[in-house]
């Protein structure tokens, strides 16, 4: 099995999707013409919107994200975590914390996007050395 994307749901998908663009330098790869699925090229996953209209329709109950309570968060990997906050506040998103330096080593940052979701900007997480045995 193979992990193919990962949905949100939004209030509006081609805006979301232009956000994403402007604020984390992705790739659309389709936004569908009626605009209530798009979805973002991250690589071997894509990154999806649904409009909160469609699910409800389709029978679900979907719920609106919030940064103050996430019940999930997206990461975006970069080698410079203070550039990327910067990027993505001037974008429109709202800085929820500041570039910080881990005791393992990484340094992460946390912005809300337009919608609210908590979205992680972060350098990768270096494997632990090897050791000898």
């Amino acid at each position: 099995m193979q992990f193919g994307y990962t949905i949100l749901y939004v209030e509006d998908v081609p805006q979301t999707i232009a956000f994403y663009e402007a604020a984390f330098g992705l790739t659309r790869r389709f936004v569908h013409e009626a605009g209530d699925y798009g979805e973002l090229d991250t690589g071997a996953t894509a990154l999806a919107f649904s409009s909160l209209r469609l699910m409800t329709e389709l029978g679900k109950n979907p719920q609106r994200a919030t940064a103050r309570a996430p019940s999930f968060e997206i990461a975006f990997t970069t080698a410079d975590v203070a550039a990327a906050v910067q990027r993505a506040v001037a974008a429109g998103a709202r800085l929820v914390q500041a570039p910080e330096q881990m005791p393992w080593g990484q340094t992460v940052a946390y912005v809300a996007d337009i919608n609210d979701a908590l979205v992680e900007l972060c350098t990768t997480v270096a494997p632990p050395p090897a050791t000898a045995g």
